[in-house]
C-alpha cells in the first residue's frame, strides 16, 4: 500500500503529463490551423493572379474592338486583301474580329510616326448582332478616330466598282479645317458593310482618289463558304477601274512615301 506521500507524487506527474500532453496538442492544432490559412491565403492569390491572367486577351480585345462583344481572332486567316501595284509595296497590319453571334470584321491599317493610323480600311460581315437603329456613321465616326457622338456630314459620293460610295467628314471641317475623310458602303445582300477612312493628301481630290484607287484594288481571298459573297466580288470586278496614279498624289499612291503604301 503507497505511502500518501507517494500517491500525492504519483498524482502530480499524471496531472504534468496532462498538461504536458494538452499544450502539445493545443500547438499542434494552432499550428495546422496557421498552416492551412497559410495555403488558403496561396491559393486564393492564384486563383486571382489566373483570374488576371485569364482577362488580359480581353483587355487587348476590347482595345481594338469597336463595340463590346467583339474579340480578335488570331487563328483566323485574312479573308480581303488589296492588289499590289507594284512589288515594292508593304503590307498594311490585318485585324481579324469576331462576335458570338456570328459577325466579322476584317480590318486593315496604315500607320505613320508614333504608330498614327493614316488610314483604315475595314469589311464587315454583319452577324446577329448588328443592329439596325445604330447609324452607320456612329461607327465610322468611331473608326476615325472621334467620338461617336460627333456629327459626321456627307462629302460627297465617288464611284468604285462597288457602285457609288459615300463620303463623310467631321462637321467642323466645313469651316476650311483639313480632316480625314471617311467613307461608308452597305450591300444588303450579301450583308455587308465597306467603311474607312483616309487622313493623308493634300487636297479633297487626292483623297476622294485614294479612297477610290483602294476600294477598287480590294479582292476576295476567300469567301468562307458563302457563294452570295464571292458573287459580290465576282461582279464587282467585272467594273474594276485603273487607278489614276498621275493624278493623285496621296501617300496610297505616291512615289515619295512608297514605305506608306500598303497592301497585304
Amino acid at each position: 500500500m503507497q505511502s500518501p506521500e507517494a500517491s500525492t507524487a504519483a498524482i502530480s506527474t499524471r496531472t504534468s503529463l496532462h498538461l504536458a500532453l494538452a499544450a502539445f496538442a493545443d500547438e499542434v492544432v494552432g499550428t495546422l490551423a496557421r498552416l492551412f490559412a497559410y495555403v488558403g491565403t496561396l491559393a486564393l492569390f492564384a486563383i486571382l493572379g489566373l483570374a488576371a491572367l485569364g482577362q488580359l486577351p480581353d483587355l487587348r480585345d476590347d482595345e481594338l474592338a469597336p463595340q463590346p462583344g467583339w474579340t480578335v481572332a488570331d487563328r483566323s486567316q485574312p479573308g480581303f486583301a488589296l492588289s499590289r501595284l507594284d512589288s515594292s509595296e508593304k503590307t498594311a497590319s490585318y485585324t481579324i474580329l469576331r462576335h458570338p453571334e456570328g459577325g466579322r470584321r476584317d480590318v486593315m491599317r496604315w500607320t505613320g510616326d508614333a504608330d498614327k493610323v493614316l488610314a483604315q480600311l475595314e469589311i464587315y460581315r454583319e452577324g446577329g448582332e448588328f443592329d439596325l437603329t445604330r447609324p452607320a456613321t456612329m461607327d465610322l465616326a468611331v473608326q476615325m478616330g472621334l467620338n461617336a457622338a460627333t456629327p459626321l456630314e456627307q462629302a460627297g459620293l465617288i464611284e468604285t466598282k462597288f457602285g457609288p460610295v459615300a463620303l463623310f467628314r467631321p462637321v467642323a471641317a466645313a469651316a476650311g479645317e483639313r480632316a480625314c475623310l471617311g467613307y461608308l458602303k452597305r450591300n444588303e445582300e450579301p450583308a455587308l458593310q465597306i467603311s474607312g477612312f483616309s487622313c493623308q493628301g493634300d487636297t479633297l481630290p487626292a483623297q476622294r482618289a485614294a479612297i477610290a484607287c483602294t476600294l477598287n484594288r480590294l479582292t476576295l481571298l476567300t469567301s468562307g463558304n458563302e457563294p452570295k459573297l464571292a458573287d459580290l466580288f465576282a461582279r464587282a470586278e467585272l467594273k474594276r477601274r485603273a487607278c489614276d496614279l498621275a493624278g493623285s498624289p496621296d501617300w496610297l499612291l505616291g512615289a515619295a512615301n512608297a514605305q506608306l503604301r500598303g497592301a497585304l
